[in-house]
């Protein structure tokens, strides 16, 4: 083999070597960069979906800030619309005591309040209150009146009229015992019970889901 013929071998060795070499290069850069570009995607795909997580999360509490908005409106319109029923009925009952004040069953009922009213005030001198209308009537049998009262106070009926609908305020002279039994007066003492018994018979099915809710 002449020296020629051997570097020609040689040089085809080192090409094909070259060769080899920089195909195998180019196969790893391949697949490095399908690698790369694999882990890129699943690192675009991760935050995406976290991204997407936190948007639903947001979107889950808006949409429970705004539901409970709209319960907190629609609870305080029920409740005004409540407090408008209790208080149409209770302006109910105050005309039909003013009309009770004027039928034949008054007297009686006027007459046992102003017994109450004197037996809670207890013994000493006492001062009667009533309105206008009553004055005149307890007036025109007074003397009968009070001595049927309870034993031990000295009853006299107030000159001054009060600006009630009906009953008696009974004070003692010195104003330090006072006992309110009129019509307002009663109801004021007995407000809760009142409006409670009007919303009840009002209202009876949201009373008994709010007591299920809250109990």
């Amino acid at each position: 083999m002449s020296s020629e013929t051997t570097v020609e071998t040689l040089e085809s060795a080192l090409f094909e070597r070259a060769r080899k070499l920089a195909d195998e290069y180019l196969a790893r850069a391949r697949q490095t960069r399908e690698r790369m570009i694999e882990e890129e995607n699943e690192r675009l795909r991760l935050r995406e979906e976290r991204e997407t997580l936190a948007a639903e999360a947001e979107a889950e509490r808006l949409y429970r800030r705004r539901v409970q908005a709209v319960e907190l409106q629609m609870q305080g319109e029920l409740d005004r619309l409540r407090w408008e029923q209790v208080s149409a009925v209770k302006q109910i009952m105050s005309e039909r005591f003013d009309a009770f004040a004027r039928s034949p069953e008054y007297p009686g009922v006027l007459r046992r309040l102003l017994s109450e009213a004197v037996a809670a005030a207890g013994d000493g001198d006492l001062v009667v209150r009533v309105n206008a209308t009553d004055r005149e009537r307890l007036a025109a049998d007074w003397d009968a009146l009070s001595a049927a009262l309870p034993a031990g106070a000295r009853v006299v009926l107030d000159d001054t009229t009060g600006n009630f609908l009906g009953g008696v305020l009974v004070r003692s002279a010195d104003d330090t015992v006072r006992v309110d039994n009129t019509f307002e007066g009663r109801m004021e003492r007995f407000e809760d019970r009142i409006n409670q018994a009007i919303a009840e018979n009002l209202f009876p099915a949201s009373l008994t889901m709010e007591a299920t809710v809250h109990g």
